[in-house]
């Protein structure tokens, strides 16, 4: 009977021993049946997803780009060819050598004293092209007035005029010289404001446009906008303006 309890303690802690392993080895069979993310999978979806969507964009966009219209500058090689050289300072007369008509130079043009490079439109910019008269050249002036003939400089002297409303000589004839003054100066000082707003836009239309962009600054206009005369407002710009009366009506709200 000794014998027999003997042998039954080693079973009874066999036993116990084969649970114990067994209760130790379930969660390895748990944790091996589950489902395991590594960072290798995740890189995988997300690479996925990228190369799906730049599908997608080069197929909705007819084949123009992979990234949805966007276009990062460093992606485009004359842009990052200029960032690397630098900008350029060029004077009245060397931009004009820039107009399209020399097939191994840029096409440039500038506004405000910003030069933009417009090569990529050769049929709009180039020689021949509806606006080439823009090119080789700072034009602002006629950016703002529309005469396209007769306003191609940098001299926006007297384009205030546009934007002043058209008095009434009667209605002048009733304010004290300090009425008219006041008068004028807030004239002015809003026509600057308009102006100012419609060269930014220019300016930002080529800055910010996809084909388009500034390779530098005009040099030497200063001297060059102090010569002459003030220029006469153009015949365009003229019509333009409007009566202060129905600049009045307009504010209120009157057709």
């Amino acid at each position: 009977m000794s014998e027999l309890r003997q042998r039954q303690k080693p079973a009874k802690g066999s036993n116990s021993n084969s649970n114990s392993n067994s209760s130790k080895s379930a969660p390895d069979e748990k944790e091996a049946g589950g489902i395991r993310i590594s960072v290798l999978d995740i890189i995988r979806v997300l690479v996925t997803l990228v190369i799906a969507s730049c599908g997608l964009s080069f197929y909705m966009t007819g084949s123009e780009s992979v990234l949805w219209g966007y276009r990062p500058w460093f992606t485009r090689w004359p842009v990052l060819m200029r960032y690397v050289q630098g900008p350029l300072n060029l004077t009245p007369a060397e931009l004009s050598l820039y107009n399209g008509t020399d097939p191994n130079l840029p096409i440039y043009l500038s506004v405000n004293g910003s030069i933009f490079d417009v090569s990529s439109n050769p049929l709009t910019y180039g020689a021949g092209g509806h606006y080439n008269f823009f090119t080789g050249r700072d034009a602002t002036r006629a950016f703002v007035t529309g005469c396209f003939k007769e306003d191609l400089t940098p001299d926006m002297r007297g384009v205030e005029e546009m934007y002043i409303p058209i008095d009434d000589p009667a209605e002048v004839e009733a304010l004290t010289s300090g009425e008219k003054k006041t008068r004028r100066e807030q004239d002015l000082r809003l026509a600057k404001q308009r102006i100012d707003k419609q060269v930014t836009h220019w300016q930002n239309f080529f800055r910010n446009h996809q084909k388009y962009f500034e390779v530098g600054r005009l040099v030497g206009l200063e001297e060059l906008l102090v010569e002459g005369e003030v220029r006469e407002l153009c015949q365009v710009a003229k019509q333009q303006r409007v009566r202060r009366d129905a600049v009045g009506k307009k504010k209120q709200g009157k057709p």
